[in-house]
């Protein structure tokens, strides 16, 4: 065996000197001054700045989302010219309006119905579970309407 031919074994690493300075660029790895240097209470984003500056709405579900407000029932409004296509005795109710196309169910449910004195009517018509501007009522039972 020669000197020439020895090899050397594994050689230890150095450790790496974290926060010593050099070759790391503006602070050398010694971090930010004051505000920026205390880990999690950086600077604010711009975003929530924007969100503060706005005033809010206050009461009980002014800031909820629909999905929590599903307790308001929205009514929907028929004027009476559209009843004009239903024939003499029909009924009308909010199924046969959702069957004739003149309003959509919401969910699984048939709509709230309130029927306004738009237009004219001179056919008989039994209305059931809608209610009605007070116009509306004295027009239907003028021709001799029924209301249920």
């Amino acid at each position: 065996m020669q000197i020439h031919t020895i090899q050397k074994g594994n050689t230890p690493k150095s450790k790496m000197r974290v926060g010593r300075g050099g070759k790391r660029g503006k602070t050398c790895g010694h971090g930010h001054k004051g505000q920026k240097q205390h880990g999690r209470h950086g600077i604010r984003p711009q975003m929530r700045d924007f969100i503060k500056s706005l005033p809010k709405l206050r009461g009980h579900g002014k800031n909820r989302a629909r999905t929590v407000n599903t307790g308001k029932a929205t009514v929907y409004s028929v004027n009476l010219s559209a009843l004009a296509d239903f024939k003499e005795g029909e009924v009308v109710s909010p199924y046969t309006l959702v069957e004739r196309g003149l309003l959509k169910k919401y969910g699984n449910k048939f709509p709230k119905v309130k029927i306004l004195a738009n237009g004219d009517i001179n056919t008989k018509l039994t209305i059931e579970n809608c209610a009605l501007s007070k116009s509306a009522q004295q027009a239907i039972e003028k021709v001799g309407g029924v209301i249920k």
